[in-house]
């Protein structure tokens, strides 16, 4: 039994749950050449839960390869990914300005789902959870979605904002979990944790 784990993930909202939590963890992030995007594309059809799962899996197969690779000490390998949806419209990280004005727009004035899964593994043990909340965007004007793309938050965040940023100011109502919003379920990471023994 290990004292820590690995974080598969370049977020810090995630590092930072994980601290909240009080598990000690190390990132291991992709080497330079490694190609992550691929692994978030959306097949033909696919709808919002299947595809976070699947996701999610994809992402525990190249940390743990990674782990092989680097010949780091073995631990236990977490790993998370979090989409929005509307509908069975899936909503990645925008490819740019324009893209995130198109999606806040989309998403103004509306109720969507915001599903985060989560896998964990160490040796040949490997759990899985699904977090799925709610989320109500009051009505955004023109103005509002220029002035919050112009300020860089919703760079690199499905469906183009963060939830503990300054989209705090157009959300009317949340359903669900918070920390899942934010990219990683804690009462869900807690029970994967506990599962492996860690005391939570």
């Amino acid at each position: 039994m290990t004292d820590f784990i690995y974080l598969a993930s370049q977020s810090p909202r995630r590092s930072q749950l994980l601290e909240q939590l009080g598990v000690a963890h190390e990132l291991l992030l992709p080497d330079p050449d490694e190609d992550t995007e691929s692994i978030e594309t959306v097949l033909p059809g696919e709808a919002p839960a299947p595809y976070v799962r699947r996701v999610t899996r994809l992402k525990l197969d190249a940390a743990l390869q990674r782990l092989q690779r680097r010949g780091l000490p073995p631990a236990p390998v977490l790993c998370s990914d979090t989409t929005v949806a509307l509908g069975r419209v899936i909503y990645g990280k925008p490819l740019d300005a324009r893209d995130a004005a198109r999606m806040l727009r989309e998403l103004s004035g509306t109720t969507h789902r915001v599903l985060t899964g989560i896998a964990l593994q160490a040796g040949r043990k490997r759990r899985e959870a699904l977090s799925d909340s709610k989320v109500t965007f009051a009505a955004m004007t023109p103005a509002q979605i220029r002035r919050y793309v112009e300020s860089g938050e919703p760079m690199g965040k499905a469906g183009a904002y963060a939830v503990q940023g300054r989209a705090a100011a157009h959300i009317s109502h949340i359903s669900g979990s918070y920390s899942g919003i934010m990219g990683l379920p804690m009462h869900e990471t807690a029970q994967l944790l506990r599962a492996f023994g860690f005391r939570i």
